[in-house]
């Protein structure tokens, strides 16, 4: 594998270059000894959002779009989705291997008495007006939380960086809770240390006048799903800024505010909110011939159909449907899921979305699952970003402890004017 190479024959000049094969890639920086004569040309390998540049060497999450396989640290996700909890493979991802059972129990009560916020994080979410966005909320409070923590900047400190990373996978459900109960005028409900992560951040959303809230079992179950299966999944919008953002050595409070707000983007976060509106858009089983006709013509997408990088079934697609059917059970039967599962079906079989590759992804049953719960659609980015929370630290680390990474500084290819001067400055006069 060391001696493979590939040979390159640049036809302006006949030069002939051998470029190093490593792990299935070439270095861009060896591009830059394919010159034409003069300075300051050597080739730049062009590639906007990234279509086919590595920014990285990652031992973290594993895809392979075409056989529909993801894994984390090597195990597959719908292994872990099935027998594993959302703070075990959270452990994964941070250290690689999961726990022994005394490990996952100091994990979990480290992570259990994390929760509770500093008083003033309250005061700061009761500034934000009524109407605004939880996620926007949880943007600014996950920054400020930097504020509160300046110890955070010692990021060479391992044990520094093991208390943030505790921190802040605690913090966000709790974050996420108050913003949203701060948009109904409800009282903030404080975390409880007997429930479950996925039960505890349902006994913050939910509590009432109860003196302790029993989450069901099956709902907690489901929310334990879908945050292992958003954990992490490689190079996303969001993970590149927090790596991006770390680069420069910033505390990770700040960096996982900046890797928040990407995922508030509607193209990365927002996607399961537009595959619910387009559901309700469609209304009936009866209505999806007329609409899926008007995809195939180009006037609408179909939501929630696709990836940038599985080309056949989203592997989390098939593991959410079967949650999808576990929790409508309990909830009651959803008019939504009818449609979403004929949809589903008669894309499946039209030729157009089998020649284009379009099948369902993660985004499709998503939605339905925390609609039924109960989540607001305002809700849905920011539960993302409490799953994802584990994954952008975990890469986050990574790149801060890899030797070959320094601080993110793309090239470009300038596009602009040449050099020209100002009404009545001479040439001549610059050059002086």
């Amino acid at each position: 594998m060391g001696d493979e190479t590939l040979t390159v024959t640049d036809n302006r000049t006949g030069r002939r270059y051998e470029v190093p094969i490593r792990d299935g890639a070439i270095a861009a920086t060896d591009l830059q000894k394919i010159t034409s004569d003069g300075p300051g040309s050597g080739l730049l390998s062009y590639d906007p959002a990234f279509l086919n540049t590595a920014s990285c060497r990652s031992a973290i999450t594993f895809i392979d779009g075409e056989r529909s396989i993801l894994r984390y640290r090597g195990y597959p996700v719908e292994e872990l989705a099935e027998r594993s909890s959302f703070l075990e493979v959270a452990y994964l991802l941070i250290h690689g291997e999961l726990p022994d059972p005394t490990q996952h129990r100091q994990w979990v009560d480290a992570i259990t008495h994390h929760t509770l916020l500093h008083e003033n994080i309250k005061k700061l979410i009761d500034t934000f007006h009524h109407d605004a966005h939880p996620m926007g909320i949880l943007v600014g409070t996950v920054g400020a939380l930097s504020t509160f923590y300046p110890d955070a900047k010692d990021i060479f400190n391992e044990e520094s960086r093991r208390l943030q990373i505790l921190r802040l996978i605690a913090k966000m459900p709790t974050l996420a809770a108050f913003a949203a109960r701060h948009a109904v005028g409800m009282p903030y409900a404080y975390p409880d240390n007997d429930l479950s992560y996925a039960g505890n951040f349902l006994n913050m959303m939910w509590k009432a006048t109860e003196l302790k809230y029993e989450p069901s079992p099956v709902l907690e179950r489901a929310l334990d799903v879908l945050l292992i299966l958003h954990a992490d999944h490689e190079q996303n919008c969001s993970t590149n800024v927090m790596r991006a953002v770390g680069s420069s050595h910033a505390d990770p409070f700040s960096a996982t505010a900046a890797a928040a707000a990407a995922l508030y983007g509607p193209l990365h976060g927002g996607a399961n909110e537009q595959v619910l509106r387009m559901l309700k858009e469609i209304g009936s089983v009866s209505k999806i011939p007329e609409y899926v006709k008007r995809v195939r013509s180009g006037e609408l997408r179909l939501m929630g159909f696709g990836h940038r990088v599985y080309k056949n079934y989203d592997p989390r697609a098939q593991i959410i449907k079967k949650v999808a059917d576990d929790v409508l059970a309990v909830t009651g039967r959803s008019p939504l899921l009818d449609i979403a599962l004929e949809l589903e079906r008669v894309a499946l079989a039209d030729d157009y979305f089998i020649k284009h590759r379009l099948y369902p992804n993660v985004d499709f049953y998503s939605g339905i699952i925390y609609a039924a719960i109960g989540f607001p659609v305002e809700m849905f980015p920011v539960l993302f970003a409490i799953g994802r929370t584990p994954g952008w630290l975990a890469q986050w680390q990574e790149g801060l402890l890899d030797p070959e990474q320094k601080i993110a500084r793309p090239r470009q290819v300038y596009t602009g004017p040449a050099e020209r001067h100002l009404p009545g400055v001479r040439a001549e006069a610059i050059s002086r």
